[in-house]
């Protein structure tokens, strides 16, 4: 089928909006991280059933990826992503009015699926990049979707801190609802890249990672990368609580130290674009490891000296974090432009079964034998993502159609 030219649409200033609209969808995933101790407290939640909420919101992300973000090489994305940004603001609404933890669990798995928009509107500003700036374009919305990852944690910490959780979920709805209004006046619409049928489309899921061993590659070791980064900021505010007794608004605070990193999103897609991603991924996974290695020293320190490794420790472990995931969607999107939708679902699918996979091991191992368990599980996850990466060499590409 014809591809829709981008040059007649492609402006600047919409790159700006669907990157806050990015950020501002993916915040719902992380707005509870924080706040864990205060919805705890509200509903008489012990350490385990507290990690079930972020597990759940992000094993619902990882569902409506899989499930979902197939049809936009089968439909107007524009339409996709302004009826989940309506869906979206309204369970965070009803979400703010919960009292019943089963009630809670469920939302956050309907909070995790239709937040999945942001991994619609990636694929869409890479449709909309002109010539040999798709890497630089791709970048500059995921800084949009990384800082509202992160800054999701500061501001969650500071409105639950001096108004409660509820009312942190409530602007949450506000905040989608205003940004979903901008891009119904803005986005384009966009020509479907495939006449597939649903279910063809999700059997052409396997077809392609069968098909490509650098899309296998990448989705593993970005899903390992991330169980280390949802291992520590699931159970990060529940740690300071306990061995610092700070509050949610202090753990919200680490997001900013996060934020510096996810800044890196712009000249990781440059960098790509010119050197080869496949190198950035590389020194991305060893940069996490480190990071987080350095974390091993925090018994040898006072207490404000292990506060300050802790936020020193963020700022590395994000920025190789989000530098090898801008790099790992450059080299996907390379594979079949024809199927950015379905190979940016099986990459992350994965990454957030690895976000899933961390939110409930790191939550256990914590409850087991504290955050040096912690510290070692994303150490170890780490590790294996450097190696995946540094085995073999990246073979030449054959673009097909699906």
């Amino acid at each position: 089928m014809n591809t829709p030219s981008p040059a007649p649409v492609f402006a600047p200033w919409i790159i700006l909006i669907m990157a806050i609209g990015a950020g501002f969808s993916v915040a719902a995933i992380y707005y509870a991280q924080p706040l864990l101790p205060l919805m705890g407290g509200d509903l008489h939640l012990n350490v385990e059933q507290m990690g079930l909420v972020p597990t759940l919101t992000q094993a619902g992300y990882a569902l409506g990826i899989l499930f979902l973000l197939p049809l936009g090489d089968r439909h107007d994305r524009r339409k996709l992503i302004l009826g989940k940004c309506a869906a979206l603001a309204l369970l965070l609404l009803v979400y703010s009015l919960s009292h019943e933890f089963q009630g809670l669990l469920a939302i956050s798995l309907l909070i995790g699926i239709t937040a999945t928009l942001a991994q619609d509107i990636v694929p869409a500003a890479a449709i909309l990049a002109p010539a040999g700036k798709q890497g630089k374009t791709v970048g500059t919305v995921m800084t949009g979707l990384l800082l509202g990852i992160l800054l999701s944690r500061t501001i969650s910490g500071v409105v639950g801190a001096a108004f409660g959780w509820r009312v942190m979920y409530q602007a949450a709805a506000v905040s989608v609802a205003l940004i979903g209004v901008v891009m119904w006046r803005v986005l384009p619409k966009f020509t479907a890249h495939s006449s597939l049928s649903y279910p063809a489309l999700m059997l052409s899921l396997a077809h392609l990672w069968q098909r490509y061993p650098e899309l296998r590659r990448a989705a593993l070791a970005q899903g390992f990368l991330s169980v280390a980064f949802s291992a520590f900021w699931s159970t990060l505010a529940v740690m300071l609580m306990d061995h610092y007794h700070l509050g949610s608004a202090v753990a919200g605070g680490y997001g900013i130290a996060g934020a510096a990193g996810a800044l890196a999103a712009p000249l990781a897609g440059g960098l790509a674009d010119k050197l080869g991603a496949a190198k950035v991924t590389q020194l991305g996974a060893m940069l996490v490891t480190l990071a987080f290695a350095l974390m091993f020293l925090l018994p040898a320190l006072p207490v404000h000296g292990q506060l300050m490794l802790i936020a020193v420790s963020a700022i590395g472990f994000d920025l190789g974090l989000q530098s090898s995931l801008v790099a790992h969607q450059n080299l996907v999107y390379s594979l079949e432009p024809q199927a950015r939708g379905r190979l940016n679902a099986l990459l992350f699918t994965v990454v957030f079964i690895g976000m899933a996979l961390g939110s409930m091991t790191g939550s256990h191992l914590y409850a087991l034998a504290g955050w040096p368990a912690v510290v070692t599980l994303a150490v170890a996850s780490g590790a294996i993502a450097v190696i995946i990466r540094m085995a073999g060499r990246v073979k030449p590409v054959t673009v097909s159609e699906s």
